[in-house]
């Protein structure tokens, strides 16, 4: 929920306070769509238009196995890539700020230069009590090594008294310690009050049936996405026909409009054929305002990735929509815009570059000098909240923390907790590429050990 301000402060003041920010996100949001413009342009293709009958029905035929189309997507290009957002979040600057070339005491030697209010390690402890090392936590406690009489069963038992109490709070605290496997399904759906009623399971068909009559120039982007991202994938690839269903689902959802209200982003607009300019004729296209990226092979989409490791969770095809659409409009659109919400993608950023510039200030100077700043390497894993690079058990673990506490800032602790945990080896590099390859791997982590000892072992 947006922060309680003012009763006379304007709408966009409350959808982000800091004039700066709004400019440029808005440059951010002109930029994209001159590209998927200037794509349009070029292939000649339109923004929308309705499906001919025979395809229709081709496309209700195979609703469920998209994933066998091959169409010839090649002519379609990236939109942008990660590093490119990165580039403009390194160039935000607050103009009311006096930040002189000289180095000082107050300088932040980081490539974020923006002065936002992130937590140290005292007030992260304090926020993320529950994770101590006093307190059982599944993640750790139920390895093998631990008789599960110790932890395990007795969690289970108060989870299943969650669930039968229907108490939303309850299983947000509870899921604190991490969510038992068979559990987690209906805890999740809990916490976002999502029950897939009959009239949400119409919903959901309605959708369907408009992404059968009309055919969107995003349908082409989501397709190539998936293609290039989960066909890829060892854990995904089963799930390849949900995500095109979820995600082309998800573009035609007028609902998710409403998180514009709080989001610093703004929808994109069209016109109507022939009536460029006159705003009566203007429509939020897509129809969820959304602005789709496509991801280089290299570069894996967050939207794609966003909705994969639900899959694992969720069968049905319109709870697992349901889900994925509030995940997205209450934790992750905040990855993709620029704000200075302590969960936006910025402040994540300088929290990850403070915690090492802070507690491994020795790291943190060698791979500035040797051109790999940390948050070069970082900011991929954080933008698509590890989905793609964590084993999925472990990050199903990471996202039941983000349900908890009901905020995306674990994920600096947890960026920061792996550069803290390959230290040894990173102060042996001499180049980004010898550093990028030290991390290239994170599927073996362990989740919560790391930040565990990160928080509450480091000292202070």
């Amino acid at each position: 929920f947006p922060s309680p301000c003012h009763p006379a402060a304007p709408p966009e003041h409350i959808k982000e306070p800091l004039a700066y920010m709004r400019k440029a996100q808005g440059s951010w949001e002109k930029r994209i769509l001159k590209s998927l413009n200037s794509m349009c342009t070029e292939l000649n293709i339109p923004l929308a238009q309705k499906r001919p009958a025979n395809e229709q029905k081709e496309l209700l035929n195979k609703w469920n196995e998209m994933g066998t189309d091959e169409p010839d997507l090649s002519l379609f290009r990236p939109v942008y890539a990660p590093k490119d957002f990165l580039e403009v979040l390194m160039n935000l600057r607050n103009p009311n700020y006096e930040n002189g070339e000289q180095p000082s005491f107050r300088n932040h030697l980081g490539l974020i230069q923006v002065p936002l209010k992130v937590k140290d390690i005292p007030e992260l402890k304090e926020n993320f009590s529950e994770l101590g090392l006093n307190i059982g936590q599944l993640g750790i406690d139920d390895s093998a090594q631990v008789p599960p009489e110790f932890f395990e069963n007795e969690h289970v038992c108060v989870g299943q008294k969650v669930l039968a109490e229907q108490d939303s709070a309850a299983a947000q605290q509870y899921v604190r310690q991490g969510c038992p496997t068979a559990l987690r399904a209906d805890l999740w759906a809990l916490i976002l009050n999502i029950s897939n009623q009959p009239e949400d399971i119409l919903y959901y068909e309605q959708l369907k049936s408009n992404v059968i009559q009309h055919n969107l120039l995003v349908d082409s982007l989501i397709y190539k996405d998936v293609k290039l991202t989960a066909s890829n994938d060892d854990y995904y690839f089963v799930f390849e026909d949900y995500l095109y269903q979820v995600l082309l689902c998800f573009s035609r959802d007028t609902s998710v409009l409403e998180h514009f209200t709080y989001s610093s982003a703004n929808p994109p607009k069209s016109y109507i054929q022939g009536k460029l300019g006159m705003e009566e004729y203007a429509v939020f296209y897509p129809p969820n305002g959304m602005n789709y990226t496509i991801a280089s092979p290299i570069n894996y989409n967050s939207f794609i990735l966003s909705v994969a490791p639900l899959c694992f969770l969720y069968h049905e095809p319109s709870k697992l929509y349901q889900i994925f659409r509030e995940m997205y409009v209450r934790f992750f659109f905040r990855l993709h815009s620029i704000s200075s919400h302590p969960s936006g993608i910025v402040s994540l950023c300088l929290l990850f570059e403070t915690l090492l510039q802070t507690h491994l200030p020795q790291l943190f100077y060698h791979l500035r000098e040797i051109g790999a700043q940390p948050l070069r390497i970082s900011f991929k894993w954080m933008v698509r909240a590890f989905s793609g690079y964590l084993a999925t058990d472990q990050l199903l673990l990471l996202w039941d923390r983000i349900l908890g506490y009901n905020s995306l800032e674990i994920l600096a602790v947890l960026a920061a907790a792996v550069f803290a945990f390959r230290a040894v080896n990173l102060m042996e590099v001499t180049s980004l590429a010898a550093a990028e390859a030290v991390l290239a791997d994170l599927s073996t982590l362990k989740v919560m050990p790391l930040l565990q000892i990160f928080l509450f072992a480091t000292v202070t």
